[in-house]
């Protein structure tokens, strides 16, 4: 077994693509326009479907906005360097919720980012390199 997507639900597809794509660095992988159930499903990752994870942004037609409730926590992505990429996401007009630093009780460096819909992304440093060797995630993508 493989896990394949996580579904997102979005109350504005283009505002969403706009995000994952140009904010967090992923890339357009395939969409569809389902008319007769009134929705389009978009799928954006890092890489192929066929070896990676990616989401699944789900706009039902006519919908605006979800109650995410208190169950749904995060997704999470590991990048290079958190503070360059955290700083590339403000730049290209993310909202950073919580800044670069380790987390509660432990010492693995975080962030947090939202999406339009009031997501939140995770951000976790993959590695400690000095700063002359770091690469953001967003750059790296390019």
């Amino acid at each position: 077994m493989r896990l394949l997507h996580t579904m997102l639900r979005v109350g504005n597809l283009e505002e969403s693509l706009k995000f994952y794509t140009e904010v967090l660095g992923m890339k357009l992988l395939r969409q569809k326009d389902y008319p007769d159930g009134k929705f389009t499903l978009a799928f954006v990752g890092y890489g192929d479907e066929s070896d990676n994870t990616v989401l699944e942004l789900t706009y039902n037609w006519g919908v605006a906005e979800y109650n995410l409730g208190d169950a749904y926590g995060h997704i999470a992505i590991g990048v290079d360097d958190i503070y360059g990429t955290c700083e590339a996401i403000k730049a290209r007009g993310g909202k950073v919720s919580r800044e670069p630093g380790p987390m509660k009780h432990g010492s693995t460096v975080i962030a947090f980012v939202q999406d339009p819909d009031g997501y939140k992304v995770e951000l976790i440093q993959l590695a400690n390199q000095n700063s002359s060797q770091k690469v953001s995630a967003a750059t790296a993508a390019s």
